[in-house]
């Protein structure tokens, strides 16, 4: 009855575990509807192309991110983040990296992700 109870309560916390994990995980999903981001910010036809490149990168850096440990994790975002508008600052024109910012500062807030010092 012990042993049945303990084995219970083991699968309930590894449950959980993992329910945790998965959605520390989710959060870090930077995976946006490409079309509707171009719609917002008005690409042009190479604009979305270099876009979606710049935000594939970005995606595969916070996943990254995500996996590492906690003292190297918001270093790691912050690189990613930094990086992504430094190319997004390059291919965007001035109204639409500034639209660009405000989009992604709203993602990570939504995300719980704080990407400050």
């Amino acid at each position: 009855m012990t042993v049945m109870a303990v084995l219970c309560m083991t699968t309930t916390f590894a449950k959980d575990e993992n329910a945790s994990a998965t959605s520390a995980m989710s959060a870090f999903d930077m995976s946006v509807n490409m079309s509707k981001l171009s719609e917002t910010l008005n690409l042009t036809a190479d604009q979305r192309e270099s876009v979606a490149d710049v935000h594939h990168t970005f995606c595969g850096e916070m996943m990254v991110a995500a996996q590492a440990g906690s003292e190297d994790q918001k270093d790691l975002m912050r690189k990613a983040v930094n990086k992504d508008l430094k190319y997004m600052h390059y291919i965007l024109n001035k109204e639409q990296y500034r639209k660009y910012v405000m989009v992604l500062n709203a993602t990570l807030n939504n995300r719980g992700l704080d990407v400050t010092k």
